[in-house]
């Protein structure tokens, strides 16, 4: 059936993007992990969704102009939930280590967030760190940016590229058309308005961000790879009971 990723973690219930929503994610048993990169002025990759850090952070500015000992001095779970006030941001490293001391073995979905900030080189610092083990879990890259998937398709050949979108049929045949992309991330009201156009689409469908029962059991009724949500504990169980 459609598989289930959780976006920036289990976010709907835990605080985007940091260890505890990861930490959760795994325990409930998703086929895949969706997150988020940029780079700090130290060049460190950090895992945030904004390329500010105000929203998910008692902090103020710009991720790439705070070390990454500025980042870890703000507090990134307070505004989410009070029993999160230790929370921090994290790093790419220490999400993949996380994920090696859970044994998880998914996906993990990483996107590189160039959309506005053409971070120069974090596509070879990602690749890189994932080259330094052997991690249980598969990994794949996602981005709006297709330069970015370009720079990606020749450091790391072999890897699943996926091309972000959220209204653009040009983006459709653009990613139908390169032979290095895998798959598209359209945004999910998009791809039902389209879905009769999309049924001859001949890679791999993971829509965003679905988190209401009723568009969940229209996922999974539907031919699409995966959906990406923030409330995945719900989809897998909605996901169990249409087995029966």
């Amino acid at each position: 059936m459609v598989q289930i990723f959780a976006h920036r973690g289990s976010s709907g219930t835990h605080p985007e993007n940091t260890l505890p929503a990861f930490a959760e994610a795994v325990r409930q048993g998703v086929d895949g992990i969706e997150l988020d990169v940029h780079l700090s002025k130290d060049e460190q990759i950090i895992v945030i969704h904004d390329e500010e850090v105000d929203r998910t952070t008692n902090g103020h500015g710009l991720v790439r102009e705070k070390t990454l000992a500025q980042l870890k001095k703000l507090n990134a779970g307070s505004w989410f939930n009070s029993d999160f006030h230790a929370t921090k941001v994290p790093t790419l490293k220490e999400v993949v280590h996380l994920l090696l001391e859970m044994n998880y073995r998914g996906t993990l979905m990483i996107e590189i967030k160039t959309d506005k900030y053409d971070y120069v080189g974090i596509e070879e610092k990602v690749v890189n760190l994932l080259k330094e083990s052997d991690w249980p879990f598969h990994h794949a890259y996602c981005s709006f940016n297709i330069q970015s998937l370009e720079r990606l398709a020749k450091i790391e050949p072999t890897a699943q590229l996926d091309l972000l979108l959220s209204t653009s049929h040009k983006k459709v045949l653009l990613a139908e058309n390169t032979p290095s992309i895998e798959g598209i991330h359209p945004r999910v009201d998009w791809y039902f308005e389209h879905v009769t156009s999309l049924e001859s689409f001949p890679k791999a469908i993971r829509c965003w961000t679905v988190n209401e029962e009723d568009q969940m059991r229209q996922c999974f009724n539907q031919q699409m790879t995966a959906f990406i949500t923030d409330f995945p504990e719900k989809a897998l169980r909605i996901k169990q009971t249409m087995k029966k």
